[in-house]
């Protein structure tokens, strides 16, 4: 079998044990859980599946961490080669006591309790996340909802290779003389935009600070002062690192327009999207949000439902768990997640939508309370997700040709 590149190592080492179980044996393995909802899992539970081997999936949900100095997930797998090939049991648990508890159930195995999740081997679905199995999806409580990537697409953002090299402040700029015409404005850490819109104002205060805001761009190599910094890299070695390494030449920046929204990628309580009003350029931090084409007159719209709790909650199903509370999303995992249909928003909603959302905006620039105006707009959306949509879409032909 083929996996990706991005495939934990510890995956190998329970596919091989699947190979090499004799008939009657047993396996358990404790891992991290990420596999179950990563796009690099598909290909690993694919072959769960087809060996008819597993048995139990118990997952450990404590609020602190499992293991000491370990910001991770974690799992129990148990398989066994034995005629018992129908179901996958998955069982949650939340303290050291429950896993104590089922040391009993688990040995009066192959002997199933009720009212546990038992599902069909034949039902389980490789291309899907199993989070659905074992957890809350918190999409099924609304109607009216289609894949995000409808509207916009998600990127990541630019990688450098050696962000201390390739980033600069005011200061930096002057001691190896670079013109600003050569330094790209950027959003270099995620710290740096902890409010939903980051503006001019925002971005010249950070300069003033002498953050690292700018991004190396060398497209003259006629100029001195730029030929001298990029020796200065190469004696280092930053051509010889991985990314740069793969790059012609080995200096040059991806290419990654300034997104109209942008969206951190690790988080601790839910996504937060930024609307970038600066314009701004930006590192892996963050992802970027470009809106399709056919709907960049919406990109407010968008974005004042992605500010939302009710947006927030959606996300959450296709997140990846890290371990105390860290959870990270991956372009593809936001791109695959759902959102409101924008195309049943009548222009009378989408007015107050609206309203509220310069109202919000303004409330946070000034450092006023927001929570308010907030839940309004939880109100009008959860309104959209609940109606009952007995007319063709307005933008159906849209979506479609976007699709």
């Amino acid at each position: 079998m083929k996996l990706t590149g991005f495939t934990n190592i510890y995956t190998l080492f329970f596919l091989k044990s699947m190979n090499q179980l004799s008939e009657g044996g047993r396996a358990a393995y404790i891992v991290p859980s990420e596999f179950l909802n990563a796009d690099y899992g598909k290909k690993v539970k694919e072959y769960l599946i087809k060996s008819e081997k597993l048995r139990f999936i118990i997952i450990v949900d404590f609020k602190t961490n499992v293991f000491n100095e370990a910001i991770t997930t974690s799992c129990i797998l148990l398989f066994s080669n034995d005629k018992y090939n129908t179901d996958v049991e998955f069982i949650n648990v939340k303290s050291i006591n429950d896993l104590k508890q089922l040391e009993h159930y688990i040995k009066s195995y192959p002997i199933y309790k009720k009212g546990r999740i038992i599902v069909k081997s034949s039902e389980l679905n490789p291309e899907e996340k199993w989070r659905k199995y074992y957890g809350k999806i918190n999409g099924d409580k609304h109607k009216n909802l289609v894949p995000f990537n409808t509207y916009p697409k998600i990127v990541r953002g630019i990688a450098t290779g050696d962000n201390d090299y390739f980033t600069f402040s005011v200061s930096k700029m002057r001691k190896f003389g670079i013109d600003k015409k050569y330094l790209l404005p950027c959003l270099t850490k995620a710290n740096y935009a902890t409010k939903h819109f980051f503006t001019v104002d925002h971005f010249n205060e950070l300069k003033n600070k002498d953050k690292p805001v700018f991004l190396f761009n060398a497209i003259d190599l006629e100029d001195k002062n730029i030929v001298e910094y990029l020796k200065m890299g190469e004696e280092k070695g930053v051509d010889k690192k991985y990314l740069t390494s793969h790059r012609n030449p080995w200096y040059a920046i991806e290419n990654r327009p300034p997104a109209p929204i942008l969206v951190t990628v690790f988080s601790r309580n839910g996504l937060r999207f930024v609307r970038n009003e600066a314009r701004v350029y930006n590192l892996t931090s963050f992802h970027c949000v470009y809106v399709h084409p056919l709907f960049v007159q919406k990109v407010d719209l968008i974005m004042a439902y992605l500010l939302t709790d009710i947006a927030k909650e959606i996300f959450n199903d296709e997140k990846r768990e890290y371990g105390d509370g860290l959870d990270k999303f991956e372009p593809n995992d936001l791109n695959n997640a759902k959102m409101v249909d924008l195309g049943i928003v009548d222009q009378e909603t989408e007015n107050k939508i609206l309203e509220y959302y310069h109202a919000y905006r303004q409330k946070e620039i000034s450092n006023e309370d927001t929570t308010e105006v907030k839940n309004r707009l939880n109100e009008i959306f959860y309104e959209v997700l609940q109606k009952n949509d007995s007319i063709l879409r307005n933008t159906r032909t849209l979506s479609g040709a976007v699709a």
